[in-house]
Protein backbone atom coordinates (compact mmCIF):
# COMPACT_ATOMS: atom_id res chain seq x y z
CA UNK A 1 0.00 0.00 0.00
CA UNK A 2 1.61 3.12 -0.91
CA UNK A 3 -0.05 7.02 -0.46
CA UNK A 4 -1.14 8.46 -3.60
CA UNK A 5 -1.46 11.99 -1.98
CA UNK A 6 2.35 11.98 -1.94
CA UNK A 7 2.60 12.10 -5.77
CA UNK A 8 4.25 14.55 -6.99
CA UNK A 9 5.33 16.57 -4.18
CA UNK A 10 8.87 16.54 -2.71
CA UNK A 11 9.74 13.69 -1.50
CA UNK A 12 8.21 10.72 -1.90
CA UNK A 13 7.94 7.30 -0.19
CA UNK A 14 6.76 3.95 -1.22
CA UNK A 15 5.30 2.26 1.39
CA UNK A 16 4.23 -1.53 1.43
CA UNK A 17 2.29 -3.02 4.13
CA UNK A 18 2.33 -6.62 5.31
CA UNK A 19 0.29 -8.64 7.85
CA UNK A 20 1.51 -11.60 10.16
CA UNK A 21 -0.62 -12.16 12.91
CA UNK A 22 -1.65 -9.89 15.47
CA UNK A 23 -5.40 -7.78 15.51
CA UNK A 24 -4.26 -4.71 13.35
CA UNK A 25 -6.90 -2.98 11.77
CA UNK A 26 -7.40 -1.46 8.39
CA UNK A 27 -7.45 2.46 10.15
CA UNK A 28 -3.32 1.19 11.41
CA UNK A 29 -2.48 0.86 8.22
CA UNK A 30 -3.18 5.15 7.31
CA UNK A 31 -1.64 5.79 10.37
CA UNK A 32 1.78 4.05 8.89
CA UNK A 33 1.54 6.02 5.78
CA UNK A 34 0.92 9.04 7.42
CA UNK A 35 4.06 8.68 9.99
CA UNK A 36 6.31 6.98 8.17
CA UNK A 37 5.65 9.79 4.80
CA UNK A 38 5.74 12.86 7.75
CA UNK A 39 9.08 11.12 8.98
CA UNK A 40 10.70 10.85 5.84
CA UNK A 41 9.90 14.12 4.43
CA UNK A 42 11.27 15.95 8.10
CA UNK A 43 14.10 13.56 8.21
CA UNK A 44 15.81 14.57 4.60
CA UNK A 45 15.82 18.62 6.01
CA UNK A 46 17.60 17.39 9.50
CA UNK A 47 21.52 18.64 9.16
CA UNK A 48 22.59 14.56 10.17
CA UNK A 49 20.58 13.30 7.99
CA UNK A 50 23.07 11.19 5.33
CA UNK A 51 20.89 10.90 2.40
CA UNK A 52 21.92 10.60 -0.74
CA UNK A 53 20.94 14.08 -2.77
CA UNK A 54 19.86 12.32 -5.70
CA UNK A 55 17.53 9.86 -3.62
CA UNK A 56 14.70 11.59 -3.35
CA UNK A 57 12.02 8.65 -3.36
CA UNK A 58 12.59 5.44 -1.68
CA UNK A 59 10.66 2.72 -0.32
CA UNK A 60 9.66 0.87 2.57
CA UNK A 61 8.50 -2.08 3.95
CA UNK A 62 6.11 -2.27 7.33
CA UNK A 63 5.32 -5.38 8.92
CA UNK A 64 2.31 -5.57 11.10
CA UNK A 65 3.30 -8.79 13.13
CA UNK A 66 2.39 -10.52 16.45
CA UNK A 67 4.11 -11.01 19.54
CA UNK A 68 5.71 -14.76 18.38
CA UNK A 69 7.32 -13.23 15.05
CA UNK A 70 8.81 -10.41 16.83
CA UNK A 71 10.09 -12.32 19.34
CA UNK A 72 11.69 -14.62 17.17
CA UNK A 73 13.01 -11.94 15.09
CA UNK A 74 14.70 -9.98 18.12
CA UNK A 75 16.32 -13.09 19.56
CA UNK A 76 17.81 -14.00 15.61
CA UNK A 77 18.95 -10.39 15.16
CA UNK A 78 19.65 -8.76 18.08
CA UNK A 79 20.27 -11.78 20.92
CA UNK A 80 17.19 -10.69 22.79
CA UNK A 81 15.08 -13.68 23.82
CA UNK A 82 12.01 -11.50 24.32
CA UNK A 83 9.36 -9.88 22.06
CA UNK A 84 9.56 -5.98 21.52
CA UNK A 85 7.46 -3.13 20.00
CA UNK A 86 9.08 -2.11 16.66
CA UNK A 87 12.38 -3.66 15.26
CA UNK A 88 13.85 -1.49 11.83
CA UNK A 89 16.43 -3.40 9.54
CA UNK A 90 18.38 -0.90 7.49
CA UNK A 91 19.55 -1.39 4.00
CA UNK A 92 23.16 -1.39 4.26
CA UNK A 93 24.03 2.30 3.70
CA UNK A 94 26.95 1.34 0.76
CA UNK A 95 24.02 0.26 -1.45
CA UNK A 96 22.64 3.54 -1.11
CA UNK A 97 25.85 5.40 -2.10
CA UNK A 98 25.61 5.10 -6.10
CA UNK A 99 21.82 6.01 -5.49
CA UNK A 100 21.29 6.25 -9.23
CA UNK A 101 17.72 4.07 -9.16
CA UNK A 102 14.48 5.83 -8.85
CA UNK A 103 13.68 4.31 -6.20
CA UNK A 104 15.96 3.27 -3.06
CA UNK A 105 15.05 0.95 -0.36
CA UNK A 106 15.35 2.63 3.14
CA UNK A 107 14.68 -1.43 5.07
CA UNK A 108 12.16 -2.63 6.97
CA UNK A 109 10.19 -2.09 10.02
CA UNK A 110 8.10 -4.35 12.01
CA UNK A 111 5.47 -4.12 14.68
CA UNK A 112 4.36 -6.28 17.57
CA UNK A 113 0.59 -6.01 18.03
CA UNK A 114 0.36 -7.18 21.57
CA UNK A 115 3.17 -5.23 23.14
CA UNK A 116 2.50 -1.69 21.09
CA UNK A 117 -0.94 -2.74 22.77
CA UNK A 118 -0.15 -3.41 26.09
CA UNK A 119 2.48 -0.49 25.92
CA UNK A 120 -0.15 2.20 24.79
CA UNK A 121 -2.93 1.19 27.19
CA UNK A 122 -0.23 1.29 30.18
CA UNK A 123 1.05 4.55 29.02
CA UNK A 124 -2.20 6.02 28.46
CA UNK A 125 -1.33 6.95 24.85
CA UNK A 126 -4.13 5.72 22.26
CA UNK A 127 -3.12 2.91 20.18
CA UNK A 128 -3.02 4.76 16.71
CA UNK A 129 -0.86 7.55 18.36
CA UNK A 130 1.84 5.08 19.59
CA UNK A 131 2.00 3.00 16.31
CA UNK A 132 2.41 6.41 14.59
CA UNK A 133 5.72 7.02 17.20
CA UNK A 134 7.36 3.51 16.79
CA UNK A 135 7.03 3.97 13.22
CA UNK A 136 8.50 7.38 13.35
CA UNK A 137 11.44 5.95 16.26
CA UNK A 138 11.52 2.70 13.45
CA UNK A 139 12.16 5.21 10.18
CA UNK A 140 15.09 7.18 12.27
CA UNK A 141 16.58 4.06 12.84
CA UNK A 142 16.57 3.04 9.10
CA UNK A 143 17.93 6.97 8.63
CA UNK A 144 20.82 6.01 10.96
CA UNK A 145 19.96 7.55 14.06
CA UNK A 146 20.59 5.93 17.00
CA UNK A 147 19.97 6.15 20.53
CA UNK A 148 22.96 4.04 22.54
CA UNK A 149 24.12 7.49 24.35
CA UNK A 150 22.34 10.31 25.97
CA UNK A 151 23.39 13.13 23.15
CA UNK A 152 22.58 10.70 20.28
CA UNK A 153 18.75 9.93 22.35
CA UNK A 154 18.48 13.56 22.91
CA UNK A 155 18.48 14.78 19.16
CA UNK A 156 16.75 11.23 18.15
CA UNK A 157 13.99 12.42 20.17
CA UNK A 158 13.90 15.85 19.75
CA UNK A 159 13.34 15.21 15.93
CA UNK A 160 10.99 12.29 17.16
CA UNK A 161 9.03 15.08 18.42
CA UNK A 162 9.02 17.35 15.85
CA UNK A 163 7.38 14.85 13.45
CA UNK A 164 4.53 13.93 15.44
CA UNK A 165 3.96 17.30 16.23
CA UNK A 166 3.33 17.59 12.24
CA UNK A 167 1.15 15.15 12.66
CA UNK A 168 -0.98 16.60 16.04
CA UNK A 169 0.40 13.94 18.18
CA UNK A 170 1.74 14.63 21.76
CA UNK A 171 5.31 14.94 23.13
CA UNK A 172 5.59 10.88 24.02
CA UNK A 173 8.68 11.06 26.39
CA UNK A 174 6.55 13.92 28.86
Amino acid sequence: MSDPASRGRGPRLEIEINRQGGAWQPETEEAVLRAAQAAFEAALGFPETDWPASAREAELSVLLADDPFVHSLNRKFRGKDKPTNVLSFPVPRPMLRGAAQPLVSLGDIVLGFETVTREAAEQGKGFEAHVQHLVVHGLLHLLDYDHMNDEEAEMMEGYERRILETLGLADPYA
